[in-house]
């Protein structure tokens, strides 16, 4: 038997200049005396989290600030945060300014700080035992300060597990924000690299998003099993299309003069609405692949990011292998693939075929200064068998695909993934 039904879910959401100025009277809704704010280093330096951290307490609540968020957060500075949070609790709120990582510590922070375990029992499975939390968390007011991730709109939280070298999450429709405040004049400190690597992720989380297994091919569900991720459906696609469309008028702008603030709104249009179409239908092998690609990573430093230590950005680690994957899953729905190019690139030239979409996709990355494949971040055919391991992990997302995945497609996928122009 079929399934029938979907699920859509979303944050309250506030959005335009100005609006991180209003937190403090976001959070007299919900009766906060308390509050944590979690931020990192870097966007901690921008003045941001200072500035709001004032205007909150301005309200009369009272802000303690965690400004020590890792950038892609691992295991270990989960448990620090969550520590943390535990020592200086409790709270009645959680407030996140920053990118993704920023916002997926809080989540971190508010589902320990309100239920019993360490990570490790919450992290999906195989990697960790999966277990739903068993108390309601706390109010979290999500301000991002990059656009990309769409973290303000999920139920994910994404980290590195450093003694198994791999990227996995947390993922439960608790972990969802209250609230997302999209100010978009917070990313018009976004280096262009960022903003390239950001806006990859936002553009992965619409493709995959749009061409993932439709919800009425999967086997019928009980209601105790239903997942935030439910396949693509009639309501994420809407948001999707939305998405490629704002991207297609202002990506490569946004990039190139990161002080265009019609484009700089534009993209947190796009990272919002692709997060409000992902953060249901799911995302497949891009974000797989991107796991291990970035939890493997050697000795590459992207440009715009801190330099202490090497890695590759998220959203870069989506992209490396986008065009291949779609190639691949192009047989499985192909109207989606090309309507899919034809929004985010109506002026190509390309023939309607397999190649298309990865080519458009190629086209853009090329323009905006991203890595030229999986062998310009230290990766070479010899570390394609421990890459499809990372990603063969992935199983909750792989089985979103609109295609079986093999080990030996994902393979093909690395390998070709190697150089794209």
């Amino acid at each position: 038997m079929s399934e029938t039904i979907f699920t859509y879910g979303a944050p309250g959401l506030k959005f335009g200049s100005g609006a991180s100025a209003e937190i403090g009277h976001d959070l007299a809704q919900f009766d906060c005396r308390r509050v944590l704010l979690v931020t990192d280093p870097g966007v901690a330096a921008t003045g941001h989290p200072d500035r709001i951290a004032e205007q909150i307490a301005a309200t009369g609540v009272e802000v303690v600030v965690f400004a020590d968020a890792h950038v892609e957060p691992t295991d270990e500075s989960l448990a620090n945060a969550v520590e943390f949070g535990r020592s200086e609790g409790p709270f009645d709120a959680y407030v996140a300014v920053g990118g993704g990582s920023a916002i997926d510590t809080a989540k971190a922070v508010n589902l320990l700080g309100t239920n019993e375990g360490e990570l490790m029992d919450y992290i999906n499975a195989p990697v960790g035992r999966a277990l739903a939390p068993a108390h309601p968390l706390k109010p979290l007011i999500a301000v991002p300060t990059t656009t990309g991730t769409g973290s303000e709109s999920t139920t994910i939280c994404v980290l590195d597990v450093l003694s198994l070298q791999v990227k996995t999450g947390i993922s439960h429709p608790r972990l969802r924000p209250t609230l997302a405040v999209i100010d978009p004049a917070l990313t018009l400190t976004q280096p262009p690299m960022v903003t390239a690597a950001a806006g990859m992720d936002i553009l992965c989380h619409a493709l995959e998003s749009y061409t993932a297994r439709w919800y009425a091919d999967f086997p019928a569900k009980q209601a105790a099993e239903r997942v935030p991720y439910c396949g693509a459906n009639p309501i994420a696609d809407m948001w999707s299309e939305k998405a490629l469309s704002l991207l297609a008028g202002s990506f490569r702008t946004a990039v190139a003069d990161g002080s265009h603030v019609a484009a700089r709104e534009q993209m947190a249009l796009a990272a919002t609405f692709a997060g409000m179409g992902f953060g249901n239908a799911g995302v497949h092998i891009p974000h797989a692949n991107a796991y291990p690609i970035a939890g493997r990573v050697r000795d590459y430093r992207p440009a715009g990011y801190p330099d202490a230590e090497p890695m590759v950005p998220h959203g870069m680690a989506v992209s490396l292998t986008a065009p291949e994957a779609f190639r691949f899953t192009f047989d499985a729905a192909p109207e989606r693939h090309l309507r899919a190019a034809r929004l985010l690139d109506p002026r190509h030239g390309g023939t309607d075929g397999a190649g298309l979409l990865p080519d458009v996709l190629s086209a853009l990355m090329r323009d905006i200064g991203l890595p030229n494949g999986l062998a310009e971040v230290g990766y070479g055919d010899g570390d394609v068998d421990d890459l499809v391991d990372g990603s063969l992990k992935q199983q909750r997302l792989l089985a979103t695909a609109p295609r079986e995945v093999t080990g030996d497609d994902l393979a093909g996928v690395f390998r070709a993934s190697m150089e794209h122009w």
